[in-house]
């Protein structure tokens, strides 16, 4: 009886721990597929911490009021996987990034793509949280 107790104990246990970790990939909890947003400016700040990266962009709008937006990217694991490293993205450095606003139309995005200015091109997003495919610049 107390080896049936412990068993089911440690699989409740798992099952509880297993639930936040895939409850908060949710793309949709957070972020509007329908509001794409192509955003151009310069890295103030590259976070690198779990469970996703953040890249922090002040971007010069057209009658020259700087606006800060936040850029949730993929897991530092998977970036370091597609070929980032934290040389990648210094502050101060020109880029282009095409994603998606967050539903309460702060400025915070989920990151699909990252452009550099000689044109190479990153994916930054994780796949499999439901966002949309790549958005491309919207323009």
């Amino acid at each position: 009886m107390r080896k049936i107790l412990s068993v089911s104990a440690a699989l409740i246990g798992l099952l509880v721990a297993v639930s936040p970790v895939r409850a908060h990939h949710a793309f949709a909890a957070e972020y509007d597929g329908k509001k794409q947003v192509h955003l151009e400016g310069v890295v103030t700040q590259m976070e690198w911490i779990n469970p996703h990266t953040w890249i922090h962009i002040d971007v010069t709008e057209p009658d020259g009021k700087v606006t800060s937006w936040m850029v949730e990217g993929g897991s530092p694991n998977i970036l370091l996987r597609r070929g980032f490293n934290k040389g990648s993205l210094e502050k101060g450095q020109k880029i282009a990034v095409d994603g998606f606003q967050a539903k309460d139309g702060s400025n915070r995005a989920n990151g699909s793509n990252i452009t550099y200015p000689d044109g190479k091109k990153l994916f930054l997003g994780s796949s499999g949280t439901g966002a949309p495919a790549d958005p491309g610049p919207n323009k």
